[in-house]
């Protein structure tokens, strides 16, 4: 039976629990294999830089190795994450990892000229968009209502947990035999791909061959939905205002750390503490809302947090020491994680299940871009300007972009009835399909439904 409105909001009651939430064996097998993937990336961004410099000697093909993961998303994130809409979520994601498995082998192996490690390398973060959308697609059909909210929060809490671990991992692995490092990323996409098989339920596709169209359509259909549904919109509008200044602090952190290497600290210790210091925020932030924060109070608090997220950067302006940078970029990302697991929650609810894959493409690319832009503009501007001024005067910016984006915020009536529309097409769909004439003219026979998913899967509505 697929999940009614009030199924899927938030409980008054209280927040769910992290035993419902593990509870759920396929959501445990997703998380592991998740952790796994990004821990293995990180290794091997550590790892290919490192092996990028030592045969080239350059430090622009060696930044170039580690640009090049993002490139993807920016030349055909949207269109590569369409594809996770019209096979099993489960085949695209075993699909992508076995892939990604290959390719990260071919590039270990010995003697492999620079040229064709920064071509391989970009056709395995190819893979990265469609496995991403599949995934996050089928977080809903795990997880529901306000299980599904801390579960998001739990995968970005893992996801910057990851990166820290991987990069560590990655340099301390890298700085011995580059290759170990790139072997030990292979190694995790074929466990990832073992669990993902195994693991999880192999559900139909969100779009049958009835509804598919052009690539190109379906792709601008994912942005026609985001951007022309208001509340999909507002939701969007928020996310990509909070990636514009969240991100600069760790961007900037090594001309900052060089700046100020005489405050006890040197410049390698100051720019890993404050690179450091986001994602350990986001980690706390959003294992302690998530957790202990009612569902109604987060919605009620992710306006306050927008505003939060940026003003606590501001005071940088005065110039403090690395530790208190730091400590600044910890607030901000304690914020961030208050809101953006929320804003995704309600983005998932105000959307049509057929949709999900693209819509999260749309999501993904839009804040891959926004962040490259953010520290690409901030960096310009402090080779004019110092540091401290340039990230207080952009966090500045940052509050009153989010007071006008708090006061634009949708009402209540508004987002339920986003919500409940986006149920009706789920339900209207989902009849349409099993009430669909069979061989002979016979209808079809319903389906069995998925009690732990919350229903079965429905194709994208058209």
């Amino acid at each position: 039976m697929e999940a009614t409105v009030s199924d899927e909001r938030p409980s008054p009651d209280g927040p769910a629990t992290f035993r419902e939430v593990f509870g759920q064996s396929e959501y445990r097998t997703v998380l592991v294999a998740s952790v796994l993937s990004w821990v293995g990336d990180y290794v091997a961004k550590a790892a290919v830089t490192v092996l990028v410099y030592r045969e080239s000697e350059s430090i622009a093909l060696s930044a170039a190795a580690f640009a090049v993961s993002y490139l993807p998303w920016l030349v055909g994130g949207p269109l590569l994450a369409a594809l996770a809409e019209r096979y099993r979520y489960r085949q695209v994601m075993v699909v992508c990892d076995v892939i990604r498995m290959a390719l990260m082998a071919l590039i270990a192996v010995p003697g492999v000229p620079v040229w064709a490690i920064l071509a391989l390398l970009f056709a395995t973060t190819l893979a990265n968009p469609p496995s991403q959308a599949a995934r996050s697609a089928l977080m809903p059909a795990i997880l529901t209502g306000d299980r599904l909210v801390l579960g998001l929060s739990l995968n970005a809490s893992s996801a910057q947990a990851a990166q820290v671990v991987g990069y560590l991992l990655g340099a301390a692995v890298a700085a011995v035999d580059p290759t170990v490092a790139l072997l030990i990323n292979a190694a995790t996409f074929a466990v990832s791909a073992a669990l993902t098989q195994f693991g999880v339920r192999d559900r139909e596709p969100a779009m049958s061959g009835a509804h598919r169209s052009h690539l190109l359509r379906e792709t601008g259909q994912g942005f026609q939905i985001v951007f022309g549904t208001p509340v999909l919109r507002a939701i969007a509008v928020l996310v990509f205002s909070a990636m514009l200044f969240s991100i600069v602090p760790e961007g900037l952190a090594a001309a900052w750390a060089a700046e100020r290497s005489g405050d006890g600290l040197d410049s390698g210790v100051a720019q890993a503490v404050i690179m450091a210091a986001n994602p350990v925020g986001f980690i706390l932030g959003g294992l302690v809302v998530g957790r202990a924060v009612a569902p109604a109070r987060r919605l009620a608090l992710m306006r306050p947090l927008a505003v939060i997220a940026p003003l606590v950067l501001v005071p940088t302006l005065f110039d403090p020491p690395p530790v208190v940078v730091a400590l600044l970029a910890a607030a901000c990302g304690f914020a961030a994680a208050g809101l953006l697991p929320t804003a995704n929650g309600l983005f998932v609810r105000a959307l049509p299940n057929g949709y999900r894959a693209r819509a999260f493409g749309v999501m993904a690319t839009g804040m891959q871009v926004i962040q490259g832009a953010s520290v690409l503009v901030t960096g310009l501007l402090a080779d004019r300007f110092s540091i401290p001024l340039v990230v207080g005067l952009w966090s500045a910016a940052g509050v009153v972009l989010m007071l006008v984006t708090a006061l634009r915020w949708p009402d209540g009536e508004t987002i339920d009835a986003a919500v409940a529309a986006a149920d009706r097409a789920n339900r209207d769909d989902t009849a349409a399909r099993d009430g669909a004439p069979g061989p002979g003219g016979r209808p079809r026979a319903g389906r069995a439904t998925d009690g732990r998913s919350g229903g079965r899967r429905s194709h994208a509505v058209t």
